[in-house]
């Protein structure tokens, strides 16, 4: 299969490239600066990420390009075009305000292959602490801005190219027509890799892994598990076992209700009730990182115990993507990490099980692209991403049950009232906004949760004074979780909402709506 390997510097949007270049249908392998590139006839380009490294620091990423630079087409993409100027004898130095944001590119050569069809003038977005200074020799600029004359360049006489902006992030208007030029005409790609051919190939590549020893999947009701369940099912068949633990920090009914949706999908499923042990380690404990630990070790512990009774059992299936992977860590010592998340990293020594993750290297949306090419029904491929650690992180502080009961509640009827609001006249911003074809408001929305407060607020209620809990709503879009905007209620569903909670949740006074983005701000409060 035909691709193009990105070589990772360290960026926290590395993986938005790959995502660009799979909407292309463009097979994309992210390896790690360091690793060795092994150039075989299937390799048809290589691009080089962004880092929040810059090209002077004494240790600053170092690429070994001798097998490929001028023999295969090459972009470089802010530190990558840093990267290329600075080590072909041009002159890379801080810029007078640091580069970051919008600005408007203006095409200068427009006859160059990487501008193809790009208008004269385009949104770009910048995000850099250098700047190029000077060209290399035999280099020649092909578009600048009002602040940076080498915005970006070629090399004469190879099929090299270098943008100081990111192409990759949806802020760039023409970015992807960018990167389709890259692909698709430089490279000479077919663009050929879609769901179907990921299915056949991550299907043929588990059984490959596996052969006939027995796997056992974490479900949890959302499309990560559900998808990875129903790749490793159409795989492995009946040495497929799937378990759903119930941690005692589901929503309300969700343990009964995520069983009885997996009875007609041909999956072996068994529901094991861990709630007790959950909610007793938790007890007292408020760092975030802390819980999400606990949570994970726990995790692991219930399947260890339920993989010592089923026979063979080698494999822990998880359904792991791409933004668990990011925030939990990146190329050591180089990418911040954000975040644990249970289901990222090893287990521990004494539990006998490899781990399988056949959706690590996608996002979201390309998890539910699957997911239909899978056949899985609409109400399981749709539903809003959940944490893994579940309600304890929309709880702030430590957990108790009379914490998780408030929270249950206040969920339920923000929730159901998402589902029942009808919103085909809001008029969202644009044709090609997916929103357009929402007919209520959770399907018009990425993520949706309440996050319960660790203050009390002075409220009244008939003729008595209250000291309760607020409950803070939050609801953001976003198509790959890397970024996310907060979404725009109608002011008549925040107060419907509002009036319900707090008439029928005991201990609840006040309700809050969090209108920041990601980022600055995460999509979950811890």
């Amino acid at each position: 299969m035909e691709k193009i390997i990105i070589l990772d510097c360290g960026s926290q949007v590395t993986q938005l490239i790959g995502r660009r270049l799979r909407e292309l249908n463009v097979f994309c392998e992210i390896q790690p600066f360091s690793k060795p590139v092994e150039i075989t006839p299937e390799v048809k380009g290589i691009i080089l990420s962004g880092s929040p490294c810059s090209v002077l620091d004494a240790n600053a990423p170092q690429i070994n390009w001798d097998n490929f630079l001028g023999k295969l087409p090459v972009l470089g993409i802010c530190y990558g075009a840093q990267y290329l100027a600075h080590r072909l004898g041009g002159k890379v130095g801080k810029s007078d305000s640091r580069e970051y944001g919008r600005a408007i590119l203006n095409v200068v050569k427009a006859d160059s292959p990487l501008l193809k069809g790009v208008s004269a003038q385009s949104q770009v977005w910048m995000s850099h602490g250098d700047t190029i200074l000077a060209l290399p020799a035999g280099a020649q600029v092909i578009a600048s801005t009002a602040d940076v004359e080498n915005a970006a360049f070629q090399l004469n006489g190879q099929p090299t190219y270098a943008v100081q902006f990111h192409p990759e992030v949806y802020h760039t208007a023409e970015g992807t027509q960018m990167l389709s030029n890259f692909a698709l005409g430089i490279c000479g790609c077919k663009g050929d890799w879609t769901p179907d051919s990921f299915i056949e190939t991550t299907v043929a590549d588990l059984r490959a892994m596996i052969g006939n020893e027995k796997v056992i999947l974490g479900l949890s009701g959302g499309v990560d598990s559900t998808v990875a369940g129903v790749l490793l099912n159409k795989a492995i068949g009946h040495n497929l076992t799937c378990i759903f633990v119930n941690n005692g920090l589901l929503r309300k009914n969700e343990f009964e209700d995520v069983l009885a949706s997996y009875q007609d999908m041909g999956l072996n499923v068994i529901g094991a009730d861990a709630s007790k042990e959950f909610l007793s380690a938790l007890a007292g404990v408020s760092e975030p990182e802390a819980k999400r630990k606990i949570i994970g070790r726990l995790f692991v512990e219930t399947f260890d115990k339920y993989a010592k009774g089923i026979e063979n059992a080698r494999w822990l299936a998880q359904g792991t993507i791409y933004p668990d992977v990011i925030e939990s860590a990146g190329i050591p010592g180089i990418a911040s990490k954000i975040k644990s998340h249970h289901n990222v990293g090893g287990l521990p020594e004494e539990m006998n099980l490899k781990i399988v993750e056949p959706l690590r290297m996608l996002f979201k949306d390309e998890v539910r692209r699957v997911g239909r090419a899978l056949g899985i029904k609409e109400e399981l491929v749709g539903r809003h991403p959940f944490p893994g650690p579940s309600l304890a992180i929309r709880i702030i502080g430590d957990v108790t049950e009379e914490k998780l009961r408030i929270l249950r509640e206040a969920d339920d009827i923000y929730i159901r009232g998402l589902r029942a609001y009808d919103c085909t006249g809001m008029g969202f911003p644009s044709a090609s906004d997916p929103r357009v074809m929402a007919t209520n408001l959770y399907d018009a929305i990425w993520q949706a949760g309440v996050i319960l407060l660790p203050v009390k607020s002075v409220g009244v209620m008939g003729d008595e004074r209250t000291y309760e809990n607020p409950v803070a709503l939050r609801a953001v879009v976003s198509t790959d979780a890397m970024t996310a905007d907060w979404f725009p209620f109608p002011y008549d569903f925040l107060a419907q909402v509002s009036n319900e909670i707090i008439r029928k949740v005991r201990g609840v006074n006040r309700v809050v709506y969090d209108v920041s983005s990601k980022p600055p701000a995460t999509i979950e409060w811890e």
